[in-house]
């Protein structure tokens, strides 16, 4: 199995005349961290929609472990899990009532899934509620479900689009801790996307995605060099330059 994670060759795409992404390029090894950093509207989540195959592509290549999205879709897909910025829990069903939906969305049994389902929530804390409808659930809670849900088919891609987004501080350190954890202890790549400068450390992977396109890619001290500034803020700043009215800035 290839030791690049995920691989983004020179992808383009547009709805209509607006281009959202243009050409853009980057990787990720086995077991990196890597925070996708953009304002928001910067193509972010056009992004994730390609690697998870909602959209496709109009120009360009995208493979994960070596397995190409156009030609491999289903072997792509299967080592990947994904936390989208909306929230996908049927909020009708218990906890564990979808997470055996999802298992069963990838040909898990039964049986197999259920042990999966009681470690991962045991993890987050939340097994003692998993027949409590997810509408229940406080919306850091929910969060930690749908971590908890991507997490049952043992991907080895982890993909979370702005996972922290109306979260309360101690919601957001949780999910950042756990995604870190699980990193280190499994060797999962993980793409954390976000607007938020705080949620990179040094020992992150930054790419700076602004406007579509890749401004910098590479550990998040070299970011910060090869900007000549002291700071990620500031080397995002500098990048970037002003945000454009009604966009909003990163905190």
């Amino acid at each position: 199995m290839s030791s690049t994670a995920l691989s983004v060759n020179h992808v383009s795409h547009a709805f209509g005349e607006r281009k959202a992404l243009d050409d853009v390029s980057f990787g990720i090894g086995a077991g990196d961290f890597t925070v996708l950093l953009g304002l928001n509207g910067a193509g972010k989540t056009t992004l994730f929609a390609l690697v998870t195959g909602l959209y496709h592509s109009r120009g360009g290549s995208i493979a994960v472990y070596g397995a190409d999205l156009k030609g491999q879709y289903l072997k792509a897909l299967a080592k990947i899990g994904a936390v989208f910025q909306q929230s996908t829990l049927d909020l009708d069903l218990s906890i564990e009532q979808n997470m055996f939906y999802h298992a069963s969305l990838h040909g898990m049994a039964k049986s197999v899934a259920a042990p999966r389902i009681t470690a991962e929530l045991e993890r987050i804390g939340l097994n003692d509620r998993r027949k409590d409808r997810a509408r229940d659930l406080s919306g850091g809670q929910r969060r930690r479900v749908e971590l908890a849900r991507a997490l049952i088919h043992e991907p080895t891609l982890l993909l979370l689009d702005e996972p922290t987004v109306g979260l309360d501080i101690e919601s957001r350190q949780f999910l950042l801790d756990h995604v870190r954890k699980l990193c280190a202890e499994r060797g999962m790549a993980v793409l954390w996307a976000t607007h938020l400068i705080d949620e990179a450390d040094e020992n992150s992977k930054v790419v700076v995605l602004h406007k579509g396109k890749v401004l910098a890619a590479g550990k998040a001290p070299e970011v910060i060099g090869a900007a000549g500034e002291a700071t990620l803020r500031g080397a995002f700043d500098k990048l970037v330059g002003s945000a454009p009215a009604g966009k909003g800035k990163p905190q």
